[in-house]
């Protein structure tokens, strides 16, 4: 497709699927309201009245319907398209189950991987990685890689839905981040990311009117962990680069992972020790969803613009993006036990 007519395109599908994902994360309330699905506060939560979940079903069929649409249009790959639909419907409907009865972490995970699977198929797997003395070839390993960083995304999303408007402002800045680094092939998925995310906020920014559920955080950490392998396959992002963007996620998931670990805590235990959670309890919701926009914007997107620019010392440059969250993460506390 033509350059200026694939940019006219996906700017169209992404115009609707803002009012798409608004208008069924509505309808998605209203179901919600009527089934009782609700999230009931307790001693681990970060809300103080019952509110609906699963509103991250109308992010998931909004961004599926507009690859679908581009697919149509010529603006999107086959290969593309199944990941999403064949991969991230694996994800989303393993979380949709999730949402209305528990399911066992073994099973959520063997989809997960599953998924993941398809997603490498797909699109390739993490095949180099640069480094300032010259790039690694990973062979086999990028395989082993690429699934493993696949099904983290996955969960430490999931992870990171913890309090209002932050997953989808994260999708926001991430996708946006994306849209700008990346060239023709990430345009219109990247798009996509960012005009769900922005629907969805019409009803999940502070205070939140639903939250996301597991049906959406599972599937959105799915779709930027295939998105980073879409860049790389054609090469219009290498590794570095999106990683960069994702730090706010990565550092304080893992942050707190190892630090509940090397403590003795059961990691598997609901928690609300991530650093977001208590900065969240002594600032609010929204300055921190705000903060962390301020932070994807004003620090990691320059930092991921050089990664990608200069590739080779993309590894040094996202040391340098992580380490002031990584201290941030430490100072407040994450990971440690709370009351």
């Amino acid at each position: 497709m033509a350059g200026r007519r694939a940019v006219t395109v996906a700017v169209a599908i992404a115009l609707a699927a803002v009012v798409a994902a608004a208008a069924g994360t509505g309808l998605v309330r209203r179901y919600a309201l009527a089934a009782e699905l609700l999230d009931h506060p307790n001693a681990r939560s970060s809300h103080e009245v019952p509110t609906p979940r699963g509103g991250g079903l109308a992010v998931v069929l909004t961004i599926m319907g507009g690859c679908a649409a581009g697919y149509v249009a010529g603006a999107v790959a086959q290969g593309w398209l199944a990941t999403v639909i064949l991969g991230g419907g694996l994800v989303a409907g393993i979380g949709f189950v999730d949402d209305h009865r528990d399911v066992p972490a073994r099973w959520r995970l063997l989809v997960h991987l599953a998924a993941c699977g398809i997603a490498t198929f797909a699109l390739g797997p993490v095949a180099t990685l640069p480094l300032p003395g010259g790039s690694v070839d990973l062979g086999v390993a990028g395989i082993g890689l690429s699934l493993l960083a696949g099904v983290s995304l996955v969960n430490l999303y999931n992870f990171m839905d913890g309090i209002d408007g932050l997953a989808g402002a994260e999708l926001v800045c991430v996708c946006g981040g994306l849209a700008v680094l990346g060239g023709p092939v990430l345009l219109l998925p990247s798009l996509l990311g960012v005009a769900a995310g922005l629907g969805f906020l019409v009803w999940n920014w502070p205070p939140a009117r639903i939250f996301m559920g597991d049906v959406g955080s599972g599937f959105l950490g799915f779709l930027l962990g295939a998105l980073l392998l879409a860049g790389l396959a054609v090469g219009e992002t290498g590794v570095y680069g999106p990683l960069v963007l994702l730090g706010v996620f990565v550092v304080d998931a893992t942050v707190t992972l190892f630090t509940r670990a090397f403590t003795g805590q059961r990691v598997g235990e609901p928690h609300r020790s991530h650093a977001y959670q208590i900065l969240a309890r002594r600032f609010g919701h929204r300055a921190v969803t705000l903060a962390v926009c301020a932070v994807n914007a004003g620090w990691l997107l320059p930092l991921a613009w050089l990664a990608e620019r200069f590739p080779p010392w993309g590894l040094p440059i996202m040391a340098l993006a992580w380490t002031p969250l990584v201290a941030l993460a430490l100072a407040v506390g994450a990971g440690r036990a709370t009351d």
